[in-house]
This record gives structure tokens, sequence and C-alpha cells, in this order.
């Protein structure tokens, strides 16, 4: 039996997500919602013609849909996710899962009492490179030291959807809960403070907003991490890209040959190889092992790594997986992103 899924948002994620159910025989699209017409008419051409809606209350009621995927801006997860596990449907949801800690974890105990599956879209967590790097970061020792951004010279449509996402989050909140993500997962250790700076570099956001921020957090176990965001026509395209950890027996990190521009959502997964670095040092004060290059040239490509999450979407629901611990980890990324947020917003280090 197939599960009917309603896609609602139809830009780039949610386009993607769209050809990845579309590949999958298990699934079979009902419906698209977007906001745009010409957005869902030319993914439904694409698809051979799926039905089309405006307005995701009334395709939640008409369609009937076993599964919904939302990839719709942020301020909107909430209360679709919601509406959707309400109406009896498992749910695909892009990151963040909601704007608030309360509204998250809300949703966190919802999922629970409806007894249905909630997959967040933590991309990296499918990625087989990036699982790689987080296991080649656990074997550095303690404490780690770990150093990541996205900066993203945006212009065009690009820089037109970064404005719409910085009416509700911060680029440290909305791509932050990613790599804090990948943080917790390599120190498997609790956070216990964040401090952050930012600044507004444009004003065509709101007054409030701030388009360039960096995140500080602090592990129990001694481990810390920052992680930079900038979005706009005025970021530079020098080291937009940085992917390090660094341990007491080394260092790894991933290389950014051939990463094209900041903007291109292609080169925000791609990995191109893992540089591993040994600190072990022989009598006469040498290294004593070369550094390695560890291939990853047979990673997906963005589409493959929707298919990928749509895949344990699909095994979550066949073989009822518990995911208590996939949301719970969202939850707790979330709340580190935000508490960054408040640290900019109050020039003060948040303990957590």
């Amino acid at each position: 039996m197939k599960l009917k899924v309603l896609v609602v948002g139809c830009g780039n994620m949610g386009t993607s997500h769209a050809r990845a159910y579309h590949q999958i025989d298990n699934f079979e699209i009902v419906g698209l919602v977007s906001r745009s017409a010409e957005s869902r008419e030319r993914l439904s051409k694409e698809l051979g013609g799926v039905p089309m809606f405006s307005d995701f209350e009334h395709a939640l009621l008409k369609t009937e849909p076993d599964v919904v995927s939302i990839n719709t801006y942020p301020d909107t997860h909430a209360a679709y996710v919601r509406a959707s596990l309400e109406a009896g449907a498992h749910v695909f949801v892009e990151k963040p899962l909601a704007t608030t800690v309360a509204e998250a974890e809300d949703l966190a105990r919802l999922v629970k009492m409806r007894d249905k599956k909630l997959v967040i879209g933590y991309i990296l967590r499918v990625h087989p490179a990036w699982t790689k790097f987080v296991d080649v970061a656990q074997t550095l020792g303690k404490p780690l030291v770990m150093r990541m951004n996205l900066n993203q010279q945006s212009f065009g449509e690009q820089w037109y959807t970064h404005k719409q996402l910085m009416n509700t989050v911060s680029p440290i909140v909305d791509c932050g809960v990613h790599y804090v993500d990948i943080m917790c997962l390599m120190t498997q250790s609790k956070p216990v403070s964040v401090s952050a700076i930012g600044a507004r570099l444009s004003n065509e956001i709101p007054s409030d907003m701030y388009n360039y921020g960096q995140l500080q957090v602090r592990f129990e176990d001694g481990s810390i991490g920052w992680y930079e965001a900038g979005w706009g026509p005025m970021m530079s395209e020098t080291a937009f890209f940085v992917k390090d950890v660094i341990g007491p027996k080394g260092s790894v990190s991933i290389t950014d040959e051939a990463k094209g521009e900041s903007q291109d959502i292609e080169g925000h997964t791609k990995t191109g190889s893992l540089k591993l670095h040994h600190s072990q040092l022989d009598a006469a004060g040498n290294f004593a092992h070369q550094d390695e290059f560890l291939s990853t040239e047979d990673e997906p490509d963005h589409d493959g790594l929707c298919l990928l999450e749509q895949k344990f979407l699909l095994k979550a629901i066949v073989e009822n997986l518990d995911l208590t611990v996939h949301v719970n980890d969202a939850v707790n990324s979330m709340k580190i992103v935000l508490a960054a947020d408040e640290a900019f917003r109050e020039g003060k280090t948040v303990e957590l």
C-alpha cells in the first residue's frame, strides 16, 4: 500500500523532497501546496501532473494524507506540524522544527501522544561523508575544538529568500541547528553555555535582525565550538566554508576544493575529501605520520541526500522506529542556537 504524501512548499527543499517521494515506490504525492502558483505549477509539470493547492488547511482536509512534508518558511513550521499530527499524519519538516523552544517541546509531546513519526530535516545526519567526519573526530581525544561556518554571498533570488527568512530567524539560528547538532554528536557531551556576536549589515532587513553572527558554545567535557553564518551581497567569498575539528591527537578537516559560489546549494553539502592530521611526533621531534586524505568522491548530490532522508522516514514508519532521540536532539540543538540569539541580543553569556 502506498503512503499518500502532501508536499507543502515548492522551493529548493520542497522540490528536492518531492523528487524523492516521486522516486520511492511506497510514496504517492497527492498534492503540492505553495504560495507561488509558478513554483507549484513548475513542480507539478515535472512530476507528471500532481494536484495543486494554494491553501494548506484546504489541502490537508481534501487529500487526507498519510504523510505531510513541510518545506516552508520557519514561522509556519510549528502550526503546520501541529495540524498535520492532529489530522493523523506522519510528518517530515525542514529545520528548524519551530521558532521557540516551548513550541518545539510541545510538538515533541504531541507526536508521542499521537503515536506518529516526526522526522526533522537534519540532512547532514544522513550524509555518509559527514558521518565519517563525526566518526573520525571522535578518535582525536578530548577536549575537541570545533570550527565551522557557512557564509553565503547571496544575491538575486537567494538574497530575496534570505530576507524572507530574516523576518523570523537569524542566520546563526536557521543554519546553526545543523552544525551545533554535529558538535553534539562529536562530543557526546552536554552543552553548558553559549555566547554570541553579530552585526546588521543591511538596511533591507528588519531593524531588530542581524544578517551576520557567530556563536560560541562550551561543553561539559571541556570541548568548545564556534559557528559563523552571514547572508547577503556584502559577504566575503574568502573562507566561507570552514569545517575543522582539533583534538589532542590531531585534526580532521573537510577540504573545500571546487566549492563554487557560496550561495550554491550543492556546495553546502559537498565535502571534497577529509584531511586527517596526526599530532604524534617521533624521537627527532618530527611528525610520525603523514597527513591522510580520506576520499568522499562517491557522496550523493543534494537531491540524493533528500532521497536518503525520505528513505529514513519510510523506514521509521514501516518498521515503527522509536524516534524519541531524533526529536529530542532537534529540540536540544534549537535550545543552543536560540540561546545564542539571546546571548547576542542581551550582550551576555547564557548558561544552559
